[in-house]
């Protein structure tokens, strides 16, 4: 979407917090918006007038702001990247969720679309093909914390071996 494209990380965290605002209450107010995005008054008018220009919101001032058809789409989109980006960092990387959910927070503004959908194809992997072994829990978690040697890696010492015999 052409509109997407020219957002700023700013914007698209207004509209992913109007989103969800609007999923819980039917629409949000400024006030709503201030308080999860932890801004001053002043920062979300000026941010809504903005995403009013732009189409993606239904704003005038003291009243209360829903999305347009057109800023439901990008904001799907962007609560899309944030969730996947977030899964994939908790259930295939093991990060702790509150960790794993501000990280997505910051990627998901910087991450392409295509990398995004090879990050949930990847999880949906580990997740689903039996044969596939590579999960935090097979290894994947203790090699993170205390790295391979030759002295601690199953898979280094049979190699090795396997080496041995073909000599």
């Amino acid at each position: 979407m052409a509109t997407e494209n020219k957002l700023t990380a700013s914007q698209e965290d207004y509209l992913e917090a109007i989103y969800h605002i609007s999923s819980a209450k039917m629409a949000s107010r400024a006030k709503d918006i201030s308080i999860r995005l932890n801004v001053r008054a002043s920062s979300v008018t000026g941010a809504l007038r903005t995403l009013g220009k732009l189409g993606l919101i239904n704003y005038a001032p003291y009243d209360l702001i829903t999305l347009t058809d057109e800023g439901r789409v990008v904001a799907e989109e962007i609560v899309r990247r944030h969730k996947a980006l977030e899964h994939f960092l908790v259930n295939v990387l093991g990060v702790d969720q509150k960790e794993a959910d501000e990280a997505a927070c910051k990627m998901e503004h910087s991450v392409p679309k295509e990398i995004v959908d090879r990050f949930v194809k990847y999880a949906e992997y580990v997740e689903k093909c039996p044969k596939g072994g590579i999960t935090w829990n097979s290894g994947f978690g203790y090699y993170c914390k205390h790295g391979c040697t030759e002295e601690n890696c199953e898979h280094y010492s049979s190699e090795l071996s396997e080496k041995k015999i073909t000599i």
